[in-house]
């Protein structure tokens, strides 16, 4: 992914995006538009006029459509694989138990608290390119992670329940699409205490 973070050309107007530099105000556009109006109706003329920039300051910042793509579907999964990586060695069961249990939740508070619905561009058949398997990689190693500590509480890795919790939370991207999560604080904490919940009974 070919990125630049320098300061670029000067925007053609004031600030309208959320961001703490351009390649952060891109993104929100991105995110937006990619979002309501779909990936493949999206140009990088459209967004570079929601951020306020020419269309070639844009360029200074991402090389192509796909980098904006790429780097929104990283987003999704960084923060939460930052947390599963930190997480020290389960000594037992109950250990692994509440590991999954708070990964399950902040991961669910991640997704359920971002601004837009990224995880709705997961199944974009754009995706199905060489060009996005780091992206998948990572995503990857992060249902490992659930799957593992879904074992080491199982005490059984073949066990099928070892791949649910991963999906549960995913569900998250389905439930905000279909407006069950809605845009406050106590909808979203509601929803996730009843995945994290669905979780545990799961591997009950």
């Amino acid at each position: 992914m070919k990125t630049n973070v320098g300061p670029g050309r000067p925007r053609l107007v004031e600030q309208r995006r959320r961001g703490g530099n351009p390649r952060e105000e891109i993104l929100d556009a991105a995110a937006e538009l990619f979002t309501t109006h779909g990936y493949a109706g999206t140009s990088t003329r459209k967004i570079a006029e929601a951020v306020g920039m020419r269309q070639a300051s844009l360029y200074h910042h991402f090389a192509t459509k796909e980098d904006i793509l790429e780097a929104l579907l990283q987003s999704t999964v960084a923060p939460t694989l930052d947390y599963a990586r930190a997480l020290p060695p389960a000594s037992d069961a109950s250990i692994a138990r509440e590991q999954l249990l708070a990964l399950a939740r902040f991961d669910a508070g991640q997704l359920a608290g971002s601004r837009w619905n990224l995880g709705a561009l997961y199944l974009l058949p754009e995706l199905r390119q060489e060009r996005f398997a780091e992206f998948f990689g990572v995503r990857t190693e992060l249902a490992r992670v659930y799957s593992g500590l879904s074992a080491q509480i199982l005490g059984d890795e073949q066990d099928p329940r070892c791949h649910l919790p991963f999906r549960l939370v995913e569900m998250v991207i389905n439930l905000r699409s279909d407006g069950e999560i809605r845009d406050t604080a106590p909808s979203r904490r509601r929803m996730i205490d009843a995945l994290v919940s669905a979780v545990d009974r799961l591997l009950s």
